[in-house]
């Protein structure tokens, strides 16, 4: 069975930065086709759940309390992608809008909402090393 690489909130795992999860019921039926490898880029490079929510501007990683997270960001992208490599993963799905797992779009670092076609730190590193990122708006493609 083909492994896939999964934002742990999609599975229903509280890390999200609220400490709630995004599970989405669709995730069943990724398990029945998929060797399922949760992984939450966040809390994997030492930030805490909950935390304050973070946003990229200007390429730079930011809490909304103005703390420069950069550094926790692209760690927790590089730990996704060494488990890619190590797992031989070629596909992900991971959380759209996400500063580290959003495929499309993710906040324009203003903190109003406002979405930017752009990915997040994971999913462009992922991407940048051939492995296929889906959001959780693209199942069906997963599925067929």
């Amino acid at each position: 069975m083909e492994k896939i690489l999964v934002s742990a909130c999609l599975l229903g795992i509280n890390c999200k930065y609220n400490g709630k999860n995004n599970y989405i019921e669709e995730i069943e039926e990724i398990k029945n086709k998929y060797q399922v490898v949760s992984f939450c880029p966040e809390e994997s490079s030492g930030l805490p759940t909950p935390r304050t929510p973070s946003e990229i501007k200007d390429g730079k990683v930011f809490s909304k309390d103005g703390r420069d997270l950069s550094d926790y960001f692209i760690k927790g992208a590089e730990k996704a992608l060494e488990i890619c490599k190590r797992e031989n993963i070629k596909l992900a799905l991971l959380k759209e809008k996400s500063p580290s797992c959003g495929s499309s779009y993710i906040y324009d670092g203003s903190f109003s909402n406002k979405l930017i076609k752009s990915p997040g730190i994971t999913s462009k590193l992922l991407m940048e090393n051939s492995i296929k990122v889906y959001s959780e708006n693209e199942i069906k493609n997963l599925l067929k």
